[in-house]
């Protein structure tokens, strides 16, 4: 039985991520049923706020127990040099010696120490912002140290024409996954809101070159779904999305609501892992918009949560990110360039929704299943 560290990037410090949450936990859980005894360890940021930092732990170990990972937490708080740590509820003695006895360190945290990559006999980068985290490394925005074998969820990495550097390194493909039996179908005629959970305004600007000078672009989902503003007004179906808003997006919020837009706030409809699961399977289907970066790098990318709405039996509209091998278009998923294409997509499911519902989870069954993703992840990284 092979011993797996996964290291995840600011979840137990954002314990209003109910659907950040999922993301690393299908992993952990899919490794799991590969036969690996699995940890989760991830470097906590401070707030400076003592009181939340505590509440935000404890939320975490709790929501950790409820997936059975007591005893699998390696928490800890980086020094101010980098190379030393402090372990929560955890000696150091302990934390170093699992590290240490670990046939692979799977890293999702990009920036991590080096000196945590040293000590188990294997260290795997898994790439789930594909494009993005190749373009920071080759512009210097990123350091990355170094590992064993590189995974990526982007279908187009490495590949010949990609608007993007591969930074030097062989890039293994894999197809972003979900639990199929933590996720089953829920059919439901009486659902009838196309939801979606998602960031805002992250204030995530990116300089590229655009006529031979740099310029900052804004990378948020606000640009991308301010710039579809309108489609309440072209279909019949509701729409609604579930966001982080913050106080000084009022304005917007308003915009969108004059538009037709349904508006929750994430924190309090999918603000935890059951919450958000619920939301998701009371849903008639997704209907989403990917960052700018994903259209400008032309990546083919496709979220975990669009995933778990397949897996869910919803159908799902989603803006087309660039020309796939394996991602359909026309039951069950629609891949939308133009306002008139997305309205249309909505119309057509809503004309034979049975059929689309059931279509999504196979598509879910085919493309996503957790059990052939890990499979590869496992054989590429400990070969």
């Amino acid at each position: 039985m092979a011993t797996v560290i996964l290291s995840s990037f600011k979840v137990a410090s954002f314990p209003e991520g109910g659907g950040h949450f999922w993301v690393y936990m299908q992993y952990m859980q899919s490794l799991r049923r590969a036969g690996c005894d699995v940890y989760w360890m991830e470097q906590f940021h401070p707030s400076g706020d003592e009181a939340f930092d505590d509440r935000a732990v404890n939320a975490f170990r709790r929501r950790a127990r409820a997936f059975g990972l007591e005893g699998k937490l390696l928490l800890y708080v980086r020094g101010p040099d980098g190379d030393q740590r402090e372990w929560l509820g955890v000696s150091a003695t302990d934390a170093e010696a699992t590290l240490r006895r670990a046939d692979l360190l799977l890293n999702f945290h990009y920036a991590i120490h080096p000196s945590l990559l040293a000590l188990p006999r294997r260290t795997a980068l898994v790439d789930i912002d594909p494009g993005l985290l190749q373009y920071w490394i080759g512009t210097r925005l990123l350091e990355v140290p170094p590992h064993d074998v590189y995974l990526t969820t982007g279908e187009t990495v490495g590949t010949p024409g990609t608007p993007f550097p591969d930074c030097g390194v062989q890039w293994i493909h894999f197809h972003p996954l979900v639990c199929l039996d933590l996720w089953p179908p829920k059919y439901d005629l009486a659902c009838d809101t196309f939801t979606t959970v998602s960031g805002w305004s992250a204030n995530t600007w990116i300089p590229m070159r655009e006529n031979g000078a740099e310029v900052l672009k804004e990378n948020t989902k606000r640009v991308s779904f301010l710039e579809f503003a309108d489609l309440p007004r072209h279909t019949s179906q509701p729409l609604e999305l579930a966001l982080d808003l913050a106080d000084s997006d009022a304005e917007e919020r308003r915009l969108l609501e004059d538009h037709g837009w349904g508006i929750r706030y994430s924190r309090e409809i999918a603000g935890t892992p059951q919450t958000y699961q619920q939301y998701i399977q009371g849903s008639r289907g997704e209907f989403s918009c990917a960052r700018p970066s994903c259209l400008w790098f032309q990546n083919a990318w496709v979220s975990d949560r669009t995933a778990c709405y397949l897996a869910s039996g919803k159908p799902v509209v989603v803006q087309h990110t660039g020309q796939s091998s394996f991602l359909p278009n026309g039951e069950g998923m629609f891949r939308f360039k133009t306002m008139g294409e997305a309205a249309d997509a909505l119309e057509r499911i809503d004309a034979d929704y049975a059929r689309h519902c059931r279509a999504a989870r196979e598509i879910a069954e085919a493309y996503f299943d957790a059990s052939r993703s890990t499979a590869r992840i496992l054989d590429a990284a400990l070969a």
